[in-house]
């Protein structure tokens, strides 16, 4: 934790993607200092930080661009929690089955991009995720990646339709869906006790 104010400083990678949504939810909770993270020195800076989702192909060529891949990985290092919703968790990945870009490589996951087809497929559920909830969560999946499988130490935390939407490795947490975009604050508070 930073010294000063005794909050969390708890970043979102802003350079593409649901930004402004995950920013919005982080200020509802008490003791974080929410930060637009855009740059190297920003990243270095926090107690933990969000990949939101966006294009995973865009983002991933503006981490190398802009020197933020280096920083994030020091990051994950450290054992600050990172967490990347739908193309952060493309990012995170160590194994894309359709695709040969492999982004940041952090996370023991082999996952499928847009694997519920395009954005007119997307749609929303609830789901029970006991580890994060006691209540249903209400998940939306855009254009979303899942999990097809995982690597040892790597806790699988909700499926759905036999998929894997949502898993821990660690410090890292990544979801399929977007809680960015629901009332429910259970994942950020799941997320920011890693």
């Amino acid at each position: 934790m930073q010294q000063g104010d005794g909050n969390l400083r708890v970043g979102v990678l802003g350079v593409q993607g649901s930004v402004k949504e995950h920013m919005d939810k982080l200020k509802l909770i008490k003791g974080i200092e929410a930060v637009e993270a855009k740059d190297r020195d920003t990243i270095l800076t926090l107690d933990a930080l969000i990949i939101p989702g966006g294009e995973s192909t865009a983002i991933g060529k503006i981490l190398v661009d802009f020197g933020l891949k280096d920083a994030i990985l020091k990051l994950n290092e450290r054992k600050v929690p990172i967490w990347g919703t739908c193309a952060g968790m493309i990012l995170m990945a160590k194994h894309i089955v359709n695709d040969e870009r492999i982004h940041l490589g952090i996370m023991d996951i082999t996952v499928r991009r847009n694997a519920y087809g395009s954005q007119i497929d997307s749609f929303k559920t609830r789901l029970m995720i006991p580890a994060v909830s006691e209540n249903e969560i209400e998940a939306v999946f855009i254009r979303a990646p899942y999990i097809e499988s995982v690597g040892d130490g790597v806790r699988i935390l909700a499926k759905y339709e036999g998929k894997i939407v949502a898993a821990q490795q660690d410090n890292l947490l990544a979801t399929s869906f977007h809680p960015e975009l629901t009332d429910d604050l259970s994942f950020y508070r799941y997320f920011l006790r890693l």
